[in-house]
C-alpha cells in the first residue's frame, strides 16, 4: 500500500499564527507601497482593527475555523465596501499587498500558486465599478466592524 499524502488547506500550511503574520504583512504593504495608496487613503490612520478581521477572515476561508463568522455574524465582503468606487485598479493594488505580504511571510511557490486564482476572485467579488474612482472621490475611511 502506498503512502498517500492529503492536500493540505492553506490554513493548515499557514497555521492561525502564519495567518495574522499574513494580514499583517498585507497591511504593511499597503502602507509601504506607493501604488497602494488609494486602497490605503479608504483605510482610518490605525490599522489594528482591520486587521485583525483580515486575519479573522482568512481564518475561515483558507479552510481553519469561522473566526470571522463567530465576530461579525455573517460574512459579507461587499457591504463593508459599498461606500467606496472599487474598480481594476483598486482590486490590482489590493491584489499586490496581498502578493507582497507572501513574500514577506515566505510563503512557499506551492501556497502562492494554491492562492492566486482564489485571492483573485476575492478581490474581484468586492469590485463594484468597472473603472477606477477619480482622485478624491468618495469617503475618506473604510471602517469594518
Amino acid at each position: 500500500m502506498t503512502d498517500r499524502k492529503e492536500p493540505q488547506t492553506p490554513y493548515e500550511i499557514l497555521g492561525d499564527q502564519g495567518i495574522k503574520d499574513l494580514a499583517n504583512a498585507f497591511y504593511d504593504a499597503m502602507e509601504e507601497l506607493p501604488l497602494a495608496s488609494e486602497i490605503r487613503a479608504m483605510h482610518a490612520d490605525n490599522l489594528d482593527h482591520v486587521k485583525r478581521m483580515l486575519a479573522a477572515y482568512l481564518t475561515g476561508w483558507m479552510g481553519g475555523p469561522p473566526v470571522y463568522l463567530a465576530v461579525k455574524g455573517t460574512i459579507c465582503l461587499t457591504e463593508p465596501h459599498e461606500p467606496f468606487r472599487i474598480g481594476p485598479k483598486e482590486r490590482d493594488q489590493w491584489l499586490a499587498c496581498m502578493d507582497e505580504a507572501l513574500i514577506k511571510i515566505e510563503a512557499t511557490e506551492e501556497l502562492k500558486q494554491m492562492l492566486k486564482d482564489p485571492l483573485f476572485r476575492v478581490a474581484e467579488t468586492v469590485r463594484n465599478c468597472e473603472d477606477s474612482k477619480p482622485k478624491n472621490d468618495g469617503p475618506d475611511i473604510i471602517a469594518i466592524g
